[in-house]
């Protein structure tokens, strides 16, 4: 599993020109599964995720996590994140989970972070989505439940 998680002022989800998903302030991710991805990974990404402390504090260090600063997530499914680029020109997406086992496991990641306090808009699994955010800071890490999950 992973997620590109970005520090946004504002982000938003727009299909057929229509706004269908929208946060003030907090985390844009973009979340994909392999084969091989169950639950463990899903609860443990969601765990790093809140309690990761990449927000300023009063000192202007990144010292508070979304929970301390009452942040909101915009999770959209992003299958991409898997692709493989390293042959030819045309990406191969053979390690992108099938569609059917990946949306059940991208409910259940956002399932977590609402177990875990947090607000949730998502985009809609597997349709074509317009993203737009302001990343702040820019603040963008990758996580990776390969170097998370032992």
């Amino acid at each position: 599993m992973r997620v590109l998680l970005q520090r946004c002022r504002t982000a938003n989800v727009t299909i057929d020109d229509e706004v269908i998903a929208e946060i003030p302030a907090g985390l844009c991710l973009l979340v994909g599964f392999t084969h091989g991805d169950s639950e463990k990974e899903v609860v443990a990404l969601a765990n790093k995720i809140v309690g990761l402390r990449i927000f300023e504090d009063s000192e202007g260090k990144m010292n508070l996590s979304i929970q301390e600063v009452g942040g909101q997530i915009l999770s959209v499914s992003q299958f991409t994140l898997y692709a493989d680029a390293r042959k030819g020109r045309r990406p191969s997406f053979t390690d992108s989970l099938a569609s059917d086992k990946a949306e059940g496991l991208y409910r259940l990641f956002n399932q977590k972070l609402e177990e875990l306090g947090l607000e949730v808009e998502t985009g809609v699994f597997g349709a074509d989505m317009d993203i737009s955010l302001v990343n702040q800071g820019p603040v963008t890490f990758m996580l990776d439940s390969n170097e998370l999950v032992k």
